[in-house]
């Protein structure tokens, strides 16, 4: 199957959910704290520009939740200095495959099927993004 980079918000309960989906799938994986990596506006930007704006942030995210930041009406400049100066309201998963260096944003398990095969395992059909449940914390940092 495929190597991938999973840049993910370590402790976070849909982030091993998503993990446990593309193992299962027989995907390996070498993890990264999203929090904690030195993005630069082109590495961040290599995962984000192929998106609009408001799909580059974490819903969840304290700030973006209480409508302090509202990723719609942000222009793109503004908004990646936001993402780098508070790496918690980037969306996540940032995935990159090893074999073409294509990347994807987030865990819509449609789309990720499509990117990499998630095969039929169960685990694949109800992963997706956000947390679980409140008691997950995804969006507090770490």
């Amino acid at each position: 199957m495929t190597h991938i980079v999973f840049f993910e918000k370590p402790g976070c309960g849909g982030n091993a959910r998503q993990r446990a989906a593309l193992e299962a799938a027989g995907h390996t994986l070498e993890r990264r704290n999203l929090l904690t990596a030195h993005w630069t506006k082109e590495s961040l930007l290599a995962f984000l520009a192929p998106l609009p704006v408001p799909d580059w942030f974490n819903r969840a995210a304290p700030r973006v939740k209480s409508g302090e930041i509202q990723p719609e009406a942000l222009d793109k400049a503004v908004a990646l200095a936001l993402l780098l100066n508070e790496p918690l309201l980037i969306r996540r998963p940032l995935m990159q495959r090893s074999d073409n260096h294509s990347r994807h944003v987030g865990f819509d398990t449609t789309a990720v099927d499509v990117w990499v095969d998630l095969g039929t395992n169960p685990a694949s059909t109800s992963t997706g993004e956000g947390c679980a449940s409140p008691a997950e914390r995804c969006a507090a940092p770490v």
